[in-house]
C-alpha cells in the first residue's frame, strides 16, 4: 500500500433540519492515525466550526435539485427525508460512489429500523396482523429523536473511525437490535440443576443443527 492510501473516507455525517438547519445529528471523524507533518487532522475540530460549515451547508443545498456537491473543497452527498436532510462529508477526491452508497446504506437503514420499531409498538397493543403488516414510519425530526439510539448504533455499524464498514442495510438492521420492552419473567425460568442441565443440552442440538445448515 503507497503512503498515500488511507482507509479512511467519512468526514462526516449529518442529520440536519430543513426548517431552519438546526442540528439534529452531528458525527465528524478524524483519521485514526495523525497525519506525519503534526497538527489537527479534523478540519473541523469545534462546535463552532462544525456549527458554520453545517449552517453553509443548508444555504448551500436548499436551492439544489441534485443529490451531490462540491462545498468548502470536499464532496457532499445529500438525501431529502421529509422535514430532514441527511448529508455524508467525504474529501475532494474521495470515490463518490463508494460515498453515495454509504450514504443510501445510512438512509434506507433508518427506514427498515423506524418500521420495525413502529411494528414491535403495535404489536404490543395487540393490533391483527394486517395493520402491522401495512404499518409505515416516515424518517423524519420526531422520529429521529425518538430512537435517537438507533441511529447513533446504524451510524457505527455503517462507519467506524471514517472507515466504511458495512453498506448493506439489511446486515445493519441485524446487527442493531433494541432491548426489550417487556420484563424477562424470571420465575418461569427452572434454575434448578435438572433446569440447567436441560438447558445445556438445548444449546448443543441448536449449535449441532446450525452447523448442519452451514450456519
Amino acid at each position: 500500500m503507497s503512503p498515500g492510501m488511507t482507509l479512511f473516507s467519512v468526514q462526516a455525517i449529518l442529520v440536519l433540519s430543513t426548517e431552519d438547519g438546526s442540528r439534529i445529528f452531528a458525527k465528524y471523524f478524524s483519521p485514526p492515525h495523525a497525519a506525519p507533518t503534526g497538527g489537527s487532522t479534523n478540519p473541523y475540530p469545534d462546535t463552532k466550526s462544525q456549527k458554520s460549515f453545517e449552517k453553509g451547508l443548508v444555504e448551500k443545498t436548499a436551492k439544489q435539485t441534485g443529490d451531490i456537491i462540491l462545498y468548502d473543497n470536499r464532496i457532499v452527498l445529500y438525501k431529502l427525508e421529509s422535514d430532514v436532510m441527511i448529508y455524508l462529508v467525504g474529501a475532494a477526491d474521495e470515490n463518490e460512489v463508494l460515498l453515495y452508497n454509504t450514504l443510501l446504506a445510512f438512509r434506507d437503514s433508518l427506514h427498515l429500523l423506524f418500521k420495525y420499531a413502529h411494528i414491535q409498538y403495535l404489536a404490543s397493543l395487540r393490533l391483527n396482523a394486517h395493520l402491522l403488516i401495512s404499518a409505515r414510519q416516515s424518517v423524519d425530526k420526531r422520529t429521529i429523536v425518538e430512537n435517537y439510539d438507533l441511529v447513533s448504533l446504524a451510524i457505527d455499524e455503517i462507519v467506524d473511525d471514517g472507515i466504511i464498514l458495512e453498506t448493506d442495510p439489511t446486515i445493519v438492521v441485524q446487527r442493531v437490535s433494541r432491548a426489550p420492552t417487556q420484563d424477562l419473567a424470571v420465575g418461569r425460568i427452572d434454575l434448578s440443576e435438572q433446569g440447567v442441565n436441560n438447558l445445556a443440552q438445548l444449546g448443543k442440538s441448536k449449535i449441532a443443527d446450525w452447523l448442519r445448515q452451514g450456519l
